[in-house]
């Protein structure tokens, strides 16, 4: 999978890029990441991004020429076009299985008060949110969604199961509770099924468990699965 980020700080986006997981996709070709500055597609000599909003108000809105310019360059293969926002479809992983079967994503960080709409609606640009909060810009929720598209790559993960049991893989639950060595920890107990070796009986803990959790954690998804 390809994807082409565009931002005004590279340096934000490109540290992740290195280690761990990503790092070992793009290391093992499974993934190939370019991180573009967008005052490359400026056309004035202060390489401006932004300008004071129509109707005033406080802070600068990006610029849609830089934005168009950018993407366009790609042509004719700019994949899907994304824009992290906070006004956007919430990414779940549902959105990102459907992402991750792409061949070419393209990813914009906005800045300051955000993109002029323009951008939205002629690119068009699809935007997506990471949660109802507000960040500085979209450079974070960018490598949040890289990496959540990433682990569902073929081959970017040893085990598939790894994956498949992972929250929400199995709809609307959350992942069941994990334990390790040692067996007991300042008083507390590994469950004694998980040590029974009876996988069976192990299957149906860890789906009880699951439901249990979700609907401790998040009541949200329980309603939900049963509605």
């Amino acid at each position: 999978m390809r994807i082409d980020v565009f931002t005004i700080f590279p340096a934000v986006v490109e540290g992740p890029l290195s280690g761990s997981l990503l790092g070992r996709a793009i290391g093992a070709g499974l993934l190939d990441v370019r991180v573009h500055d967008l005052r490359a597609w400026t056309g004035d000599r202060h390489r401006s991004v932004d300008d004071a909003p129509f109707g005033g108000g406080p802070g600068m809105v990006m610029k849609p020429e830089p934005l168009f310019a950018a993407v366009e360059s790609l042509d004719p293969d700019r994949g899907r076009v994304l824009l992290p926002s906070p006004a956007g479809r919430r990414l779940d992983q549902a959105l990102v299985r459907e992402l991750s079967s792409e061949d070419h994503l393209t990813i914009l960080c906005g800045r300051y008060e955000g993109v002029d709409e323009r951008v939205v609606d002629g690119l068009p640009a699809e935007e997506v949110s990471i949660g109802d909060y507000v960040l500085s810009g979209g450079e974070l929720p960018a490598l949040v969604l890289i990496e959540a598209v990433t682990r569902l790559i073929p081959g970017v993960i040893g085990k598939e199961a790894s994956h498949q049991q992972d929250s929400f893989s199995s709809g609307h639950l959350l992942d069941h509770p994990h334990y390790t060595r040692p067996q007991e920890f300042r008083g507390m107990l590994v469950p004694e099924v998980l040590v029974s070796g009876d996988h069976g009986e192990i299957d149906r803990w860890r789906r009880a468990a699951a439901i249990e959790k979700t609907r401790r954690n998040r009541p949200d998804l329980d309603d939900d699965r049963s509605g």
